[in-house]
């Protein structure tokens, strides 16, 4: 068997294995890409709601705590409170956080929940495992490398990499050089 065709069969398996990673690893950079615009993690949505109950500035921060946890229903942990002033309290659950004005007689409720498969795919592309997975990633970036490099030399001719193949290798190196010349 020559080495055109080793190569080939080098890159077909290789390609094979990274697929699912590829995937992972494509989705998860384009969300973390835009982590300005919107958290590629979690589901935040927030309402404006009316409290009911009135409450006087001389009460303690559990009687207001206990208001807000009887008018909402709230069966979750407090895991800590905030009183910014006499009528104001912040009240922090484990995927929720109430501000509470009771001079306005509003609240604002945020609730947090998981965005999924994307922060699946965002605690491994950025390695939030550690130990073993560093080696698995590693390996992923050995074989795209590999992929980049047998690639090259699949075909012959005028489209392998003596022909229009070189353009694209060129390009290929051009592109990031430029990004870094503009920008860095």
């Amino acid at each position: 068997m020559n080495w055109r065709k080793w190569n080939n069969v080098l890159h077909r398996d290789i390609g094979y294995l990274a697929v699912g990673l590829t995937i992972i690893y494509s989705i998860s950079g384009i969300a973390v890409n835009h982590v300005n615009e919107w958290n590629p993690n979690y589901n935040i949505t927030k309402d404006t709601v009316a409290i009911a109950s009135s409450a006087d500035s001389s009460e303690t921060n559990e009687s207001l705590i206990a208001k807000l946890q009887n008018e909402f229903n709230i069966a979750d942990t407090l895991k800590n409170s905030f009183r910014s002033a006499p009528l104001k309290i912040q009240l922090f659950f484990e995927k929720k956080t109430i501000t509470a004005d009771f001079e306005k007689r509003s609240a604002i409720v945020e609730v947090v929940s998981n965005k999924p498969i994307l922060r699946e795919s965002n605690f491994l592309h950025l390695n939030a495992p550690k130990k073993l997975w560093t080696y698995v990633a590693d390996a992923f970036a050995v074989s795209l490398i590999l992929l980049a490099i047998t690639g090259m030399f699949m075909l012959k001719g005028k489209n392998g990499l003596s022909g229009r193949g070189k353009w694209f290798v060129i390009a290929g190196f051009i592109i990031p050089i430029a990004f870094l010349i503009i920008y860095f």
